[in-house]
């Protein structure tokens, strides 16, 4: 400790210039002097002679515990303490205080706020060729595993944090890069980086950057290497300057802006080609849905009606600073994969222990849904997960480290936009919509290479004001019209055909200035995932005025309808209809209702268009339609079973009164012209349905005691077992064939997602969010 502080005048000097509130060197170099005199009196004795922590106290010299706080949250943690927790508070006057204030930012200042001198390309040559740095580490997607990935080591270490990981790289590991060698029970051996560990199980990193995931049965023999697998820099002076020249400048990819380079997203070893996206293994659930054509049935039936009753939690993984999930998990290689807004994690899916964890502030000004905490999951291709964030970015987080790639912006989040849906990759690209649906945002579908998010096409699902399409837009609604793509997309291989379902026009309930049919909202896409181009659409409601939207999950499935094989589209609508299309021309072959409680159409016409009754329009005094605003049903997950012909929907029978008004669209504010009304006498019924693919006829229903204000969807499997989220805050699971109730459990949340199921080592699990955890069942 004594030789960092005699090193640490000369990197105080160096970060001297960044320090907020100070005019002159001098006076700089001064009070921080006396801060560290401060510091020594009253902070050396528990959190160390150079802040690395102590006996009694966390390390605090770094980034991550002083830059990001403001001076006043400083002055106030120094001034109150955590009693609590064994830190007593210090009033300092206003001169100490403000120089003890100063020394912890120069103590804690990020070295690339100030980064060292020297030649920062010569430094990146040798760090990615004679130095070999890149064989263990790596930076934006470049380089090893073997070592923590560095892209944003300049604003995550100081100067001085740098300095001594030069010096000494091999000394004691960090958490995460202990090398160990492992015997286990089968006679294989194996050696790599524990990444975490416990009494009961151990996640190993192997040097390639493939996991392995034990329980510590599974292992009979453990050794441990007391150096990390890192060598000593072997480097004159000039190349040493040069080297943390470009250390200390790395901060991570521009935020907002595509990488100018990167290397094919399938190049890791244990890469995740689309070929396991597009034809999953056996027990993988690799994408939103399970499967690209978003029926949620799986071929897994290890649980089924004969042993379901004997479910139960096997593990529970929290997710704090939330309490709605919405994610759907995405398992492959036996690593599941979880998120919540701005954050994703990497699970052991056997034990619900964490791996790696990505994560980052949710942004100020953010409004809708987006603003209210929604992420629903994650994507994967090759080495690499996908993830939106608030502000409307597209992430690349690398599998294996969690490390940021690169951060593409989609959308001005200023104008209203967000994002909240799991990504979709086809082929090499990454898709995506966005949501702003209720706030005048302009809804568009977007594809961006995987290797760099480089945006390849979009496409607008309304028109500007002044597109051939706007004439179906009469009046001033546009540019505000809405329009979003929030929910994830299906994708058909054998047709090469995306499709995609499109929100609500704006305003919502008022559509005096938008008469026509406002086109293509309400819609869903059947778009060339490789351009962009619109192949064909139907619109099924068409001039919404009650925030219908058709943001239900466009289903794929090959089967025989009315006597011959077909390739269909399936989906129950929120207006309360259930549809198949000829999915190749989007062509109508049944509509009928899914609910009892639809009063705003006598049915849809051999045109395909509703046949909408009159006084359904909402009024300024208000008119009683039915199905509520929330929908027939909404964006949770259905399920089709080939086995039994039978599509699985979680319905609401329910009507409002909608009111419109003459508010027009302002910055900062919702779009909606008007407002609902629940009925006091009547309140909203939940049902989970079974609904006859030949004929849209409901072969059985199963009433829900609740609510009916959740928001699971349902799980199939070849179990012969249907998992749903009840209404009154149970899972549970029913026999597909009849509805029959089988098991449940009581988890006594309000229901935000919808399950999933996966095997790992021939064992399956059925997991869903619940509240602000994720579980995970199995049987004993």
């Amino acid at each position: 400790m004594r030789r960092f502080l005699h090193c640490l005048p000369a990197v105080v000097i160096l970060i001297v210039p960044c320090i907020p509130g100070q005019n002159r060197p001098s006076e700089n170099r001064a009070a921080i002097e006396a801060g560290r005199k401060q510091f020594e009196g009253f902070c050396a004795g528990c959190h160390g002679a150079d802040g690395a922590g102590g006996e009694r106290g966390p390390a605090i010299a770094s980034p991550a515990k002083i830059a990001r706080r403001p001076d006043e949250d400083l002055r106030e943690l120094i001034r109150k303490g955590f009693p609590d927790e064994g830190m007593p508070g210090f009033p300092l006057p206003e001169q100490p205080m403000a120089q003890l204030v100063a020394y912890l930012r120069a103590l804690g200042a990020p070295a690339a706020k100030n980064p060292a001198p020297g030649d920062q390309a010569a430094g990146e040559r040798f760090f990615f060729g004679t130095g070999n740095c890149a064989s263990c580490h790596m930076v934006r997607g470049r380089g090893g595993l073997v070592g923590p990935d560095l892209s944003n080591l300049g604003a995550e270490r100081t100067l001085g944090e740098i300095q001594k990981a030069l010096r000494a790289p091999n000394r004691r590991p960090g958490p995460g890069y202990q090398v160990v060698s492992l015997r286990l029970r089968d006679g294989r051996t194996i050696r790599g980086l524990a990444k975490n560990e416990s009494n009961y199980d151990l996640q190993l990193q192997d040097l390639e950057g493939r996991f392995h995931l034990f329980r510590r049965e599974d292992i009979t023999e453990l050794a441990r290497e007391e150096r990390s697998l890192m060598k000593p820099v072997e480097a004159d002076a000039g190349a040493m300057r040069d080297l943390l020249a470009y250390l200390s400048r790395l901060s991570g990819p521009p935020a907002g802006t595509p990488a100018t380079s990167g290397p094919a997203p399938g190049a890791a070893p244990g890469g995740v080609d689309f070929a396991r996206v597009s034809h999953p293994e056996l027990g993988e659930w690799p994408t939103y849905h399970g499967h690209l054509s978003g029926n949620r049935h799986s071929p897994l039936d290890e649980i089924n009606t004969q042993n379901v009753a004997q479910l139960a939690p096997q593990w529970i993984f929290p997710i704090h600073n939330t309490t709605k999930l919405e994610v759907t998990p995405v398992v492959v290689d036996g690593v599941m994969y979880v998120t919540s807004v701005n954050e994703a994690f990497a699970l052991d899916a056997r034990t619900g222990r964490q791996i790696w964890h990505f994560g980052r502030p949710r942004t100020k000004g953010v409004i809708g849904d987006a603003g209210g905490g929604i992420n629903r999951g994650v994507a994967i291709l090759g080495d690499r997960v996908f993830i939106v964030s608030d502000n409307s970015h597209l992430l690349a987080l690398h599998r294996v480290t969690g490390a940021l790639l690169w951060d593409v912006e989609m959308a001005d989040y200023h104008k209203h936009y967000g994002a909240t849906s799991a990504p979709l990759v086809v082929k090499d690209l990454v898709i995506s919509g966005v949501s702003g649906g209720d706030e005048g945002a302009r809804g568009f579908v977007a594809a961006y290479k995987a290797s760099t998010g480089e945006r390849v096409w979009r496409f607008w699902s309304i028109p500007a004001p002044d597109e051939p399409l706007a004439k179906t837009w009469i009046g001033k609604a546009l540019p505000y019209g809405c329009g979003t793509t929030w929910l994830t997309g299906t994708y058909d291989p054998e047709t090469n055909l995306l499709y995609w379902p499109v929100g609500n026009p704006c305003p919502d309930y008022n559509g005096d200035e938008r008469q026509g049919d406002n086109l293509y909202s309400d819609s869903v896409l059947a778009l060339d995932p490789e351009t962009g181009r619109l192949r064909w659409y139907y619109q099924f409601t068409p001039h919404d005025l009650h925030d219908w939207d058709s943001q239900q999950t466009p289903m794929l499935i090959d089967a025989e309808f009315r006597g011959r094989p077909r390739k269909l589209l399936v989906q129950a609508n929120r207006n309360g209809f259930f549809y198949v299309l000829d999915r190749t021309n989007g062509k109508l072959l049944l509509a009928r209702p899914f609910v009892q409680k639809l009063t705003w159409a006598s049915g849809i016409g051999p045109d395909g268009r509703p046949q909408v009754l009159p006084g359904t329009a909402p009024t300024e005094k208000g008119v009683k339609v039915c199905p509520a605003v929330e929908g027939a049903t909404n964006w949770m997950s259905t399920a089709y079973n080939p086995a039994t012909g039978l599509f699985y929907v979680m319905a609401l029978e329910k009507c409002n009164y909608y009111f419109k008004s003459s508010a027009w669209w302002e910055p900062g504010k919702s779009f909606y012209g008007g407002a609902t009304r629940d009925d006091p006498d009547e309140p909203g019924k939940k049902y989970l349905r079974a609904v006859e693919l030949e004929t849209g006829k409901i072969a059985w229903e199963l009433p829900q005691e609740g609510p009916a204000n959740t928001w699971g969807g349902v799980l199939s499997t070849a179990g012969g077992l249907v998992f749903f989220c009840d209404d009154s805050g149970a899972f549970a699971a029913v026999e597909a064939k009849t509805g029959r109730p089988l098991w449940h459990f009581h988890t006594s949340v309000l229901w935000k997602a919808s399950p999933m199921t996966y095997m790992v080592d021939g064992r399956q699990y059925v997991a869903v969010a619940a509240a602000s955890y994720v579980i995970a069942f199995g049987l004993p």
